[in-house]
């Protein structure tokens, strides 16, 4: 097989994959989507000089974007323009939040500060139990070596044996799943709004 061959196959793959998502838009289909196009958005962050952790999390967050947003595509064939543009666009905010330094409640990261928490004052061990409720055992076990452990998915994938795609696409899929519970939790304390551009603490006024 030539190097023409080739690619006109994964071309052909690609654009099937692309059509199968579009069609359906159930989960087999937005699989399918997550396995070809993580590699490719990942690639991306490390080639614009994201660390491991933050092209994972901009890779998940674009892919929710597709997920939600897949109804607005009216022309197929700028599926690929379309999915980059979100990622540049997700590239693009991550840097201008960072820059601002201006505190913003970030469901994408939301799962991990929640985990990573567990036992302080901000989250207590009970709430943990009750967002954990929500997955399965599978999904609770492996939420829990990835942000409790600390293990990386590499590492998860080999005790596991299974492959490090998986890994990521349980890893959303749990993350997605508990989205909408974290979203409604308020936190304790001295909670923080935005107003005009500027972080207020509320009970201090």
């Amino acid at each position: 097989m030539n190097i023409s061959t080739a690619t006109h196959l994964e071309v052909s793959l690609e654009s099937d994959v692309i059509e199968g998502f579009l069609k359906s838009r159930d989960e087999v289909s937005f699989a399918d989507l997550f396995r070809l196009y993580t590699p490719r958005l990942l690639a991306f962050y490390r080639v614009h000089g994201c660390e491991p952790g933050l092209a994972e999390d901009l890779t998940q967050e674009v892919m929710l974007t597709v997920h939600r947003k897949a109804s607005q595509i009216r022309d197929h064939t700028l599926f690929r323009a379309w999915i980059f543009r979100i990622a540049r666009n997700a590239l693009f905010r991550d840097h201008y939040n960072r820059k601002r330094q201006v505190p913003i409640i970030d469901i994408k990261r939301g799962v991990e500060r929640a985990v990573t928490s567990v036992g302080a004052a901000g989250v207590p061990a009970f709430e943990f139990q009750q967002w954990m409720a929500f997955l399965d055992t599978g999904e609770r076990e492996l939420m829990t070596l990835r942000f409790i452990e600390g293990w990386e998915r590499q590492e998860i994938a080999s005790a596991k044996r299974i492959p490090v795609g998986t890994i990521q696409w349980r890893v959303f899929k749990a993350k997605k799943k508990l989205a909408p519970h974290l979203a409604s939790v308020k936190p304790k304390g001295r909670a923080r709004d935005r107003v005009g551009g500027q972080a207020v603490s509320r009970g201090t006024q």
